[in-house]
């Protein structure tokens, strides 16, 4: 069991910053790849990025790359999610997650744990 709990959502002004915390917990927190996904109002699920806890394997989504940065603490047990150059239409609930799979995966079908979200809000 792993359980995730998001922190750092808020509202901000386009070209702004948020950073985003996931503390993780749990006897086998550090053997799962961490994920962050977000969801705006009636859309689907979708990546943002995910990082292994060494940090030496990443993945981005196109749409966040060069203004996103993930990172883990594995002795913190937290997953950042740093974000500048902020758009409208990050405006999302922001969830981090937790992969048993080997690589980074994009998918949310392959995550099985997930926190119970934070809200960012950009505005224009």
């Amino acid at each position: 069991q792993v359980q995730l709990v998001e922190s750092g959502g808020g509202l901000v002004q386009a070209g702004g910053s948020l950073k985003l915390s996931c503390a993780a917990s749990g006897r086998t927190f550090s053997s799962y790849v961490m994920g962050w996904f977000r969801q705006a109002p009636g859309k689907e699920r979708e990546f943002v990025a995910a990082v292994n806890w060494s940090g030496r394997a990443k993945n981005y989504a196109d749409s966040v790359k060069g203004r996103f940065a993930i990172s883990a603490d594995i002795a913190e047990k937290t997953v950042y999610l740093q974000m500048n150059s902020l758009k409208p239409e990050d405006t999302a609930a922001y969830y981090c997650a937790a992969s048993p799979s080997g690589g980074i995966p994009s998918r949310p079908t392959r995550y099985n744990y997930w926190g119970q979200g934070t809200q960012v809000t950009v505005s224009s």
